[in-house]
Parts: C-alpha cells; sequence; structure tokens
C-alpha cells in the first residue's frame, strides 16, 4: 500500500531531513511514526501526502510512484487520502456541518449525497448534536473530532495523522486513538504522527522510529527490529 524506497529529503539550507529511509505499510495496517522534534516525522509525512518530493529514492502508495506524480494530478491523488492536523484548520466562519462537508463539497457531490455522509461522519465521531455550531464554540478535543470527521467524510484508503493528541490531555488523547482504531477496523490504512510513546505502547501497534532523518526502529514492542 506505501512504501518508501531509500528515500531522502535535503533542503535547500543543506539539511537533511531523511536519509535512505525504507519501509512498508500493508493495506489495512495500522501505524504510529514516533521520534524527536526534527527527526524527520513531519517530513515524512508531507512526501506521503504530496505536500513535498523527495531529493532521491521512491514513494509509492497503491502502486503509484509519487515522484512521477503531476502537479495537476496532485488534487486527485489527495482524494486517496484522509489529513488530520494538530491545529485543527478548521474555518470560523462556517459551523461544523460545513467544515466537514467541505471535501465533498470541492469534489462536486450532490446536497443530499454531502448531508447523509457528513451526519454519519459526525455521528462516528460523537458530533451529530452539534452540526449547527460554530468551531470556535468546541473544546479543543471537540474541534480535533470535526477535523477527523472531515478527513474520513468521503471515505479515505488512507487516513494520516500529525500531533493528532498533541494538544489533548490524556483521556482525550486515548478517546482520539480509539476513533482512528475504529476506522483501521474497518479497512483503512492509518498512519499516526505522535509524542505519546507511553500511549503508544498500550495500544501495541507497530511503532517506526526516526532519529536525524534516519529510521532507527519498526516493530511492535517485544517483536521490534531494530536499525543500527
Amino acid at each position: 500500500m506505501i512504501t518508501f524506497d531509500k528515500v531522502n529529503k535535503r533542503y535547500d539550507s543543506g539539511q537533511d531531513a531523511l536519509v535512505r529511509v525504507s519501509l512498508e505499510m500493508d493495506r489495512g495496517e495500522m501505524v504510529f511514526l514516533t521520534g524527536h522534534s526534527g527527526a524527520g516525522k513531519s517530513t515524512l509525512l508531507r512526501l506521503l501526502t504530496a505536500i513535498e518530493r523527495p531529493s532521491g529514492g521512491s514513494v509509492l502508495v497503491a502502486g503509484q510512484n509519487l515522484n512521477r506524480l503531476r502537479n495537476s494530478r496532485i488534487p486527485y491523488f489527495r482524494r486517496n487520502l484522509g489529513i488530520v492536523f494538530q491545529n485543527h484548520q478548521l474555518l470560523f466562519d462556517r459551523n461544523v456541518f460545513d467544515n466537514v462537508a467541505l471535501p465533498l463539497t470541492v469534489a462536486g457531490c450532490g446536497r443530499r449525497e454531502v448531508g447523509r455522509r457528513v451526519r454519519a461522519a459526525l455521528d462516528k465521531v460523537g458530533l451529530l448534536q452539534k452540526e449547527k455550531h460554530n468551531p470556535i464554540t468546541l473544546s479543543g478535543g471537540e474541534q480535533q473530532r470535526v477535523g477527523i470527521a472531515r478527513a474520513v467524510v468521503h471515505k479515505p484508503a488512507i487516513l494520516v495523522a500529525d500531533e493528532p493528541t498533541g494538544n489533548l490531555d490524556p483521556r482525550l488523547s486515548e478517546e482520539i486513538m480509539g476513533l482512528f482504531g475504529d476506522f483501521n477496523a474497518v479497512g483503512v490504512t492509518v498512519l499516526v504522527a505522535s509524542h505519546d510513546l507511553e500511549l503508544i505502547a498500550r495500544l501495541r501497534r507497530r511503532v517506526i522510529t526516526l532519529r536525524a532523518g534516519q529510521l532507527v526502529f519498526d516493530g511492535v514492542p517485544g517483536r521490534e527490529t531494530v536499525h543500527p
């Protein structure tokens, strides 16, 4: 489903953000991406979502080589992705329903289909009763749930989250991770970047760890492969 083959990313400043990173994720797998600040986690996610291009090596998603993806095709490629951000990136001039509906509206879905899908997504994250609220009136945890509903409303094959619990307390963090687990249980491939090592350890999922742009750990705790 997802393959990084000896991927390098060097910025114009000369910084090597990723150094010969190779990894594979199977369809339907849920994986956590960890590492210190500046280790390369966000860079890896930006390459996966075609926000940036690698300096070397190949990134493949569902058999498609992103190195060869034309800029004009990137929006169509991203329709297969759901992306969750730490800071939500919600529109505060629109209500919850309209925020979640945005990907469907852009894709040209009809009004009835939009209504059905948005309410199903909001129900899944426990916010159906707040569809008419402005996001600014919601708690941080609720705002993150709106972001998750927006990311999954178009039924993506892959869900990517960059520090989705970074601003939440431990109880809310566990609830949000539980939602990702629920989506994974119905076949969505999930990749979550997180600093919350204690929570990740309890979930007993595969963990990929980066250090200074290099892959140093890959495996489920207790059954891992450590990279020198």
